[in-house]
């Protein structure tokens, strides 16, 4: 910033008389001043402590002797040109503006489903890090485009709070990125691990009572550092119009305990964050117990988008440590080293999401990969127990695109299926036996053809009109038999075509007693 912004209190240069003083050779009722408390800045601005007005051209105004002003402008109006500040952190805004639209199409492809919903593996565990990559991305987009009004700013005020603001919200929400994709990382692999058998893990055991609690562990930090940095009075952040006023009220502000305990629960989400890791790690895939191994598997197993991304995250953690502490890199200042604000504050966020951005875009879809394997793993068992499967245009040809009715699907799954016993003793007992005479049961069951037990289950279940009536009666055995049972059996079942069947039907005869 430049010298400008410095103000020092000064007195009233001398003018013509006593009740007269000359600014910028312009002559001022100096008893009206005083009498409202005004007071002289180095910076060419007159303020009474609730109100601040620029004296230098073009913005000099003109003053009554009531004590108003006329064509003034107020000290915290954006008048000034952008500076290296607001360019670096409209490009930044520009940066996170694109990437909303490569997270949009991430979330697409690995939040669709394609398989049925599990109860223990949700959907929208898996499209927590896109949800969360949005939010940072918003939260960049408005902090960047407010640091454009903090060098425009005559004088420092709501912009650069607002600017930090949407800051020190941006720095939780990155991590918990990162935690959500380590999270349902290992949530993928544990759904990998039971998919081929459900039972090879125990419920209820430390693994499962480990996952279920570092979520709890990990969003209380978050919380805590938000509740910490956030809520808060941000007046004395304004207070940078003269080094001893940021001396005064700006430091102790930036590097108070509060700020100091937001990034020691920072910190612990993210050593969280590293254990879940490890714990993924540990328990779905073959790991050693000796301490060099262990480091070994960590750097194998682990994906690389982590081995980028948690480093990355570790740095922000830090930066933001250490602007609790020195005044002169945090993003607080006014004039704060802008390589450090910019080059970690604002560069980790961003390389974070371009790892997650890259990395989505070659990993595939969960559901996809899943149906994959148990391709594999079926094609596997066909090859082991000797069976070929035919191929496509094979089934094709040979009847796999045929329109067959009803009753013809029923008989050819009864066929492929080998029910002929079961199934004709099942029919069998559901005939009233007493409406027929003896000899044409024994001939009956003598005589009895698959096929005609399965032609006729399917027509009891999907009747055909007229199916029985225009058949000849005494064909056969078989055939008389079903022709004489048609019209009790078709009622008790419940499935008749026509109204008048029972009266159609023939009338039941009465041989004895037993009968009625």
């Amino acid at each position: 910033m430049g010298l400008v912004h410095v103000q020092d209190l000064l007195a009233f240069p001398l003018g013509d008389n006593s009740s007269d003083t000359l600014i910028q050779g312009i002559h001022w009722n100096l008893t009206t001043l005083k009498h409202w408390n005004y007071s002289y800045y180095s910076n060419q601005t007159l303020s009474n402590g609730s109100r601040c007005f620029l004296l230098f051209e073009p913005y000099t105004p003109f003053l009554l002797k009531n004590g108003t002003f006329l064509n003034s402008t107020s000290c915290y109006s954006p008048i000034l040109p952008i500076g290296a500040r607001s360019t670096l952190g409209l490009a930044f805004a520009c940066f996170f503006a694109l990437s909303i639209a490569f997270t949009l199409v991430n979330l697409r492809k690995h939040g669709n489903l394609l398989l049925p919903r599990e109860k223990h593996f949700l959907t929208v565990g898996r499209r927590w890090q896109w949800y969360w990559m949005l939010a940072v991305a918003a939260f960049a987009v408005i902090s960047g485009m407010s640091n454009i009004d903090v060098d425009r700013y005559y004088l420092p005020e709501f912009p650069l709070v607002f600017s930090n603001l949407f800051w020190y919200l941006m720095l939780p929400t990155t991590m918990a990125v990162v935690w959500e994709s380590v999270r349902h990382w290992g949530s993928w692999q544990e759904r990998q691990f039971i998919d081929s058998n459900p039972f090879v893990l125990r419920q209820g055991d430390r693994r499962s009572k480990v996952e279920s609690y570092l979520p709890l562990l990990f969003y209380f930090c978050f919380w805590m550092n938000l509740s910490m940095a956030i809520p808060r009075s941000w007046t004395n952040i304004e207070r940078q119009r003269s080094p001893d006023q940021s001396a005064t009220f700006a430091r102790p502000t930036a590097t108070d305990a509060r700020f100091n305990v937001a990034a020691m629960f920072l910190f612990i989400g993210w050593f969280t964050t590293v254990y879940s890791l490890r714990h993924s790690i540990k328990h779905y895939k073959p790991h050693n117990l000796r301490p060099f191994k262990l480091t070994l598997e960590f750097a194998t197993y682990a994906p690389k988008k982590f081995l980028l991304s948690i480093p990355l995250a570790f740095v922000l953690v830090c930066y933001e440590a250490a602007c609790s502490f020195d005044f002169s890199i945090s993003p607080l200042n006014i004039n704060a080293n802008l390589g450090m604000m910019y080059g970690i504050g604002w560069g980790m966020p961003a390389l974070i999401l371009l790892v997650y951005e890259i990395s989505g875009y070659f990993d595939p879809n969960e559901d996809q990969e899943l149906i994959k394997q148990r391709r594999i793993r079926g094609e596997e068992v066909d090859r082991q127990q000797g069976i070929v499967r035919k191929p496509l245009w094979w089934r094709r040809l040979h009847g796999g695109n045929q329109q067959l009715s009803v009753q013809e699907q029923i008989a050819r799954n009864f066929r492929e299926t080998d029910g002929g016993r079961p199934t004709a003793q099942n029919l069998e007992n559901s005939f009233e036996m007493e409406d027929m005479s003896a000899p044409a049961r024994d001939e009956g069951r003598r005589n009895r053809r698959e096929p005609d037990v399965s032609c006729s289950a399917a027509s009891l279940r999907f009747p055909v009109s007229n199916q029985f009536e225009d058949a000849p009666r005494g064909s056969s055995p078989g055939d008389s038999r079903l022709g004489d049972a048609r019209g009790p059996l078709r009622h008790a079942r419940g499935v008749s075509t026509t109204t008048g069947a029972s009266v159609d039907g023939p009338s039941q005869q009465i041989r004895s007693m037993l009968d009625v």
